[in-house]
């Protein structure tokens, strides 16, 4: 090796196949550039994406007044007129449309009440109509005395502003998705204090369901027992707002302070279906205070802490598994015919067979 002039095997070969030794540089140049633009460009958007989340945090927390203003002694005590309208609903002294149940969370409208979700005939945003005039109880004098009172001493409400009053009672696990309390229903600012326990509200989740799932929040925003907060500009109208299964451990309620539109629309009473409509009208017109007895769609069980981490199925989810049952029996009974036949191979080119009852199949083996 040394009479060929190298003393090192590595340049031997080199000088043997410098075409290799050229192909392996491009590709190792070629290489190294692409990556390295990559992720300068992905630093790049890195930065981007935090400084746009950052510029959106700061824009909910602009919007967003919060204060403590109500003494343990205070929220005990309206925790217990809480407790008394619960009751009242239990038993059948509310009118129908003031109390609105749903699993693991009842909502009890005052002043003003609306439809929303699956009560709409319509879903989506801007189709929220109010409920007729008289269609829900006034809001309660310790409503007024004890809460309202003290939001317009403190200056967070004008008076006379208030003629909407919405008690959310969460049991463990409850929640309430991702929505922006209707524009063209309420004005702004809106108000909501709670009490029970602490929670949480969170700005920009994502929901999916069967089994429920929440997405990272934009903003997550703590909520303390007794504590007022004034949601406004982009808070309240630019960014869904929700409260997670996981931030409901212990029970909770909150009291959410409005004022309606007066241009707001209203559902038509001729147009409320059967199932909306009082069980006794001739009473309601005729002054009588005998309304519906409603039964709980809850029992009075212990509160599961671990409830908040199971699979759930919510309102929600209800008409689309009714909606999933009947598709499913058009299916079978339509299967023969030829438009049927033509959906089949389109829509389920591979697996429709699998899902047909043994029965079918027994049929399709003797033929």
């Amino acid at each position: 090796m040394a009479a060929s002039g190298y003393t090192d095997l590595r340049e031997k070969l080199k000088s043997m196949l410098p075409y290799r030794e050229n192909y392996k540089n491009r590709f190792l140049d070629y290489s190294s550039d692409k990556k390295r633009r990559y992720y300068e460009s992905d630093e790049d958007f890195t930065d981007d994406d935090d400084l746009q989340k950052e510029e959106e945090t700061q824009k909910i927390k602009s919007s967003i007044r919060q204060v403590r203003l109500f003494s343990d002694e205070e929220c005990t005590l309206i925790e217990s007129k809480i407790d008394e309208v619960v009751s009242r609903a239990e038993s059948g002294q509310y009118r129908e449309h003031t109390v609105d149940r749903a699993p693991l969370r009842n909502k009890y409208f005052f002043g003003e009440g609306y439809t929303y979700g699956a009560q709409l005939p319509k879903r989506g945003p801007g189709q929220e109509r109010l409920y007729p005039k008289g269609e829900v109880d006034e809001i309660p004098d310790w409503v007024q005395e004890l809460v309202i009172k003290k939001l317009v001493d403190q200056r967070v409400l004008p008076e006379g502003f208030v003629n909407s009053a919405a008690i959310n009672d969460y049991q463990p696990g409850g929640c309430i998705v991702s929505h922006v309390d209707p524009i063209h229903i309420f004005e702004r600012p809106i108000v909501s204090v709670s009490f029970f326990s602490d929670s949480a509200l969170c700005f920009g989740c994502k929901f999916q369901f069967k089994p429920i799932r929440v997405s990272e929040p934009v903003f997550f925003l703590p909520v303390k027992r007794g504590s007022v907060t004034v949601l406004s500009g982009y808070a309240a109208d630019e960014i869904t707002h929700c409260i997670r299964p996981q931030d409901i451990k212990e029970r909770r309620a909150v009291i959410i302070l409005r004022r309606t539109r007066p241009e707001a629309p209203r559902v038509e009473l001729s147009s409320l279906s059967n199932s909306l409509l009082p069980a006794f009208p001739s009473d309601r017109f005729s002054g009588s205070q005998k309304y519906q007895v409603l039964k709980a769609k809850r029992s009075h069980r212990k509160a599961d802490p671990d409830a908040a981490h199971r699979p759930r199925i919510l309102e929600m989810d209800k008409e689309e598994n009714r909606r999933s049952v009947i598709l499913s029996k058009h299916r079978k009974h339509s299967i023969s015919s030829s438009e049927n036949y033509w959906r089949k191979s389109h829509e389920y080119p591979d697996d429709y067979e699998h899902e047909e009852s043994p029965a079918r199949k027994v049929k399709m083996r003797r033929h």
